[in-house]
């Protein structure tokens, strides 16, 4: 059974936290899916980790692709399951079920933590999936480091 991790993200950009992220979890021999809610979010963000430094790239590719299955690392705006997937990774409010965070080794839920809109879809979400009986951890970075402010366990 996984856990959801809500990153609330104050002083770093997404597009700065998730490069990192997903180094953490290609590092622990996951196969990754970052889920937004639109076309448009994963195309930008396709793009900026295409232009990361040399030294810094992640391997990646857009669901959908002919070589899905030999992605570590596949960007969708889609809701459906990907098979082979240890880690979840959502932006921008994008949907995340109960049972994704059961079945999957991590669920990650980053959100922009300057926008009232995204805090309070945050919160929503915590609610939902705590509710349901999953386990979740807040981080904040609001000190200048990561740090753990909250947990419920199952």
């Amino acid at each position: 059974m996984g856990a959801a991790y809500f990153y609330h993200l104050t002083r770093r950009s997404l597009e700065e936290t998730l490069p990192v992220l997903l180094d953490k979890a290609l590092g622990a021999g996951w196969r990754i899916v970052v889920r937004a809610q639109d076309q448009q979010r994963i195309a930008r963000l396709d793009e900026r980790l295409w232009l990361g430094a040399e030294d810094q790239f992640l391997p990646h590719g857009l669901v959908g692709g002919p070589h899905d299955a030999l992605q570590p690392v596949l960007l969708s705006h889609e809701t459906t399951p990907v098979t082979g997937t240890s880690c979840l990774m959502t932006v921008d409010g994008a949907e995340v079920t109960a049972e994704e965070v059961t079945a999957l080794e991590r669920v990650c839920i980053l959100f922009d933590g300057t926008s009232p809109d995204a805090v309070a879809r945050a919160r929503v979400q915590w609610k939902s999936l705590t509710d349901a009986g999953c386990s979740a951890q807040y981080w904040s970075e609001e000190s200048g480091r990561w740090e753990k402010k909250a947990e419920k366990t199952a």
